[in-house]
């Protein structure tokens, strides 16, 4: 089941507004890269995109067309329905993807987590965590979440507060929680991390890993699964011995769950789980976290008027996920004919759903390139939708909650200290250094 290019039409999009979104590179250029998504919105909010290296697909701009492709994955699938592992729920190039095909069987279906399936099958290995992940179960851990918070703006007020937001802060605090949720040694923390960027740093020449060749087509796929293959290798002592000695931890409800026949499931099922924990499981939320703190600098009395009232917390943290959308795009494809916006779909065709854009959408937004936490309804699309909605949005929102509680009462003021930079990446990813002056008030 292949896609063609069709003829120039009024839905081919122009070259570089093409680049500037499919291209990893162009995401690197914040201000250019909304730009384009503006431009598709207001042109071609279901455009085809050609961009040399990569099969043609239709750009998803709008935020109810993204809804309404999400919401249908008997027609839109995310990893190929029956035909599992024919399609990649992740943009590559198609170097890449031959990549992939050539050491897995032809399959590209490379990793056994949720990203990869489609219900049914989706639905049976989603239920293996979520109950773990649902509010009432999160409660529990409120407590020792908010520790860890503590700790590290104790850590925080101990500098003399310039320092590199994202470096030296926002990257910590999420990943130090996910891994003492996960149960993960405090001591592997500096691996995880290594990994997460490596991990969703494959376009990335700061990310690149030393046994991958820089600058070949399929490097990016190359550094993916080396960097899953250390994530296995990693995540295999773990599983043996959460299920010789289950704790109650997540990666023991995780290692220990079992099919309807009572059989463990498959490693490669916990593996999938570890992995997405371990990676989106505190990027997304750093990217959110520090995105957040950027806007309360670029909006002058903010600060004053969130620390006279930190209720208003829960409404910085949905804006905040709203503004940074730092899970960028996912990919579907077609299975049977379909018309959405007026133009005719065929199996095999290729959709990349812009997140980011859905949720700068004028006609689901007031003034959406405005940061405004009074926005309600806010109904921001920063976890997807559908039943790929994200397993672990209540848990990002907890931490984000708290952290903004512990920190927003110690800041007298928040400057921008030099230029923001971002991570090179069309997948998952925000800003990657972020210099602030922080003039901090003491306990």
């Amino acid at each position: 089941m292949t896609s063609t290019i069709r003829p120039e039409s009024d839905t081919t999009v122009p070259d570089d507004v093409a680049a500037q979104i499919v291209l990893p590179e162009g995401h690197r250029d914040d201000d250019r890269l909304f730009e384009a998504y503006r431009w598709l919105r207001d042109n071609q909010p279901l455009g085809l995109a050609s961009v040399d290296g990569y099969d043609p697909v239709y750009l998803v701009s709008k935020h109810a067309d993204i809804m309404e492709i999400e919401r249908q994955p008997d027609i839109f699938t995310s990893a190929g329905g029956e035909n599992k592992g024919a399609f990649n729920p992740i943009l590559a190039n198609r170097a890449g993807d031959e990549f992939t095909r050539s050491i897995n069987n032809g399959s590209l279906r490379i990793l056994e987590t949720l990203t990869y399936l489609d219900p049914p099958e989706h639905t049976v290995v989603k239920d293996i965590a979520a109950e773990w992940f649902r509010p009432n179960n999160l409660k529990q851990w409120e407590d020792a979440i908010r520790v860890l918070a503590r700790e590290s703006v104790d850590r925080l007020l101990a500098t003399d507060g310039r320092i590199d937001f994202v470096k030296d802060f926002a990257l910590q605090y999420p990943l130090h929680v996910i891994m003492s949720l996960f149960g993960v040694p405090e001591s592997d923390e500096p691996r995880m991390m290594t990994l997460t960027q490596e991990f969703f740093g494959t376009a990335d020449p700061d990310a690149a890993r030393d046994d991958v060749e820089p600058l070949t087509p399929d490097a990016a796929a190359q550094q993916w699964v080396a960097t899953i293959n250390d994530f296995y290798a990693y995540f295999d002592e773990l599983l043996m011995d959460r299920r010789a000695n289950p704790t109650g931890d997540l990666a023991s409800i995780i290692a220990t769950a079992t099919t309807a026949d009572g059989d463990y499931f498959p490693k490669e099922v916990a593996y999938g789980y570890f992995i997405a924990i371990a990676t989106a499981g505190h990027d997304t939320t750093s990217s959110t976290l520090a995105g957040g703190v950027r806007a309360i600098a670029q909006n002058p009395g903010l600060l004053q008027r969130l620390q006279g009232d930190l209720s208003l917390v829960p409404n910085l943290v949905n804006e905040s996920l709203r503004w940074a959308s730092p899970v960028k795009h996912f990919m579907r494809t077609a299975l049977q004919p379909y018309t959405l916006r007026g133009v005719d779909l065929h199996p095999g065709d290729r959709f990349m759903l812009l997140y980011q854009s859905g949720n700068r959408d004028s006609d689901v937004f007031v003034d959406p390139d405005v940061f405004n936490i009074d926005r309600r309804p806010n109904k921001h699309i920063a976890f997807g939708y559908g039943p790929h909605m994200c397993i672990g949005q209540h848990l990002a929102k907890l931490e984000l909650k708290i952290m903004f509680e512990t920190l927003l009462p110690h800041l007298e003021a928040v400057e921008l200290d030099g230029d923001a930079r971002f991570i090179q990446t069309n997948f998952v990813g925000g800003l990657k250094n972020m210099p602030v002056r922080l003039t901090l008030r003491q306990r």
